[in-house]
């Protein structure tokens, strides 16, 4: 079957599509044939290098966290998916690959694609929208009439989390680019701010931050409220391991303030999407639909920013 997968570190280019064997489902697994993945943002310095000294995952490697399809074949002891069902989820915890023909997984990382979508459409939402649910349901406890600032909100967790916000009853405050304000208004933020032209000094009082920047935490963190809650869902690219450190010596001094997670959704969790998303409370936000073959031109443009939402790899299959 055809993976993408990349055997050395570096820039977009080494990434390339190449013949893997297919996988078998075992035990507890569920084998499904990808119609679409999403392209993550995160997975840049771990391609780049810049995580080596962290992650030690064999070359080649795999890449694509989430994706839709339909169940081909089922292992020992699954119950609950058949063959043919519409499905979406993720790859096990700090493990990619999801972008190929065919992923085996653990049934738990599986739920029911959502009715009202498409399977390309949906494919934008499963990492994004279990991590803008952790982020404002499990760690901020987000509440009704709180005041919400996500900083970073035209990504593909910042669009998803504005839309959250606004469906959870907050008054959401977005930062993002002078071209996207309109936008972001339209995906249900009550403000919409040129994040070029406002600092953390501009702004007023938050009861919840959510920052998908991973910059001037202690600037944004002042912003807060008594009891205010930063949620941190990126680091500094330009020197992430030191940030990764610093972030998290924050919110182990400071848990009630500082939260940070690295998301890991339970099968309930991404049921939990599946019923958000037909009820209209989000909807995925595709910045534009690539074969499997111009991976590298979506790594390109993340890197040079401005995406509203995400990048998805259409499989080529039939609806």
């Amino acid at each position: 079957m055809r993976a993408v997968q990349y055997d050395r570190f570096g820039p977009p280019e080494v990434l390339r599509v190449t013949e893997v064997p297919e996988p078998a489902p075992g035990p507890g697994q569920v084998l499904v044939e990808v119609h679409a993945a999403g392209v993550d943002a995160g997975e840049i310095p771990f391609r780049a290098g810049r995580m080596r000294a962290i992650s030690r995952a064999a070359l080649p490697r795999g890449i694509g966290g989430d994706f839709t399809g339909r169940v081909v074949a089922v292992g020992a002891g699954v119950r609950g998916r058949r063959t043919g069902d519409r499905v979406w989820g993720l790859m096990p915890h700090f493990t990619f690959g999801a972008i190929a023909d065919y992923v085996a997984v653990p049934a738990q990382r599986l739920a029911a694609a959502p009715e009202n979508l498409s399977l390309l459409e949906a494919a934008a939402l499963p990492t994004s929208g279990t991590t803008a649910l952790t982020a404002l349901t499990d760690k901020a406890r987000l509440a009704p009439g709180e005041r919400l600032l996500v900083r970073g909100a035209t990504g593909g967790v910042g669009s998803v989390a504005v839309q959250l916000g606004k469906a959870i009853g907050a008054h959401v405050t977005a930062l993002a680019g002078a071209q996207n304000l309109d936008w972001v208004r339209e995906l249900g933020a009550d403000t919409a701010l040129d994040y070029r032209a406002t600092g953390p000094r501009d702004l007023g009082r938050f009861d919840v931050v959510v920052d998908l920047v991973g910059t001037e935490l202690g600037g944004y963190a002042a912003r807060l409220d008594r009891r205010g809650r930063l949620v941190a869902l990126a680091f500094d690219q330009d020197r992430i391991v030191a940030s990764m450190l610093g972030t998290g010596l924050r919110a182990a001094l400071r848990p009630r303030r500082i939260k940070l997670f690295s998301n890991n959704p339970s099968a309930e969790r991404l049921a939990e999407l599946t019923r958000s998303a037909e009820r209209g409370d989000v909807r995925p936000v595709v910045h534009a639909v690539l074969p499997m073959a111009d991976i590298a031109e979506a790594h390109r443009g993340l890197e040079a920013g401005g995406v509203r939402g995400k990048y998805v790899v259409d499989m080529g299959r039939r609806p």
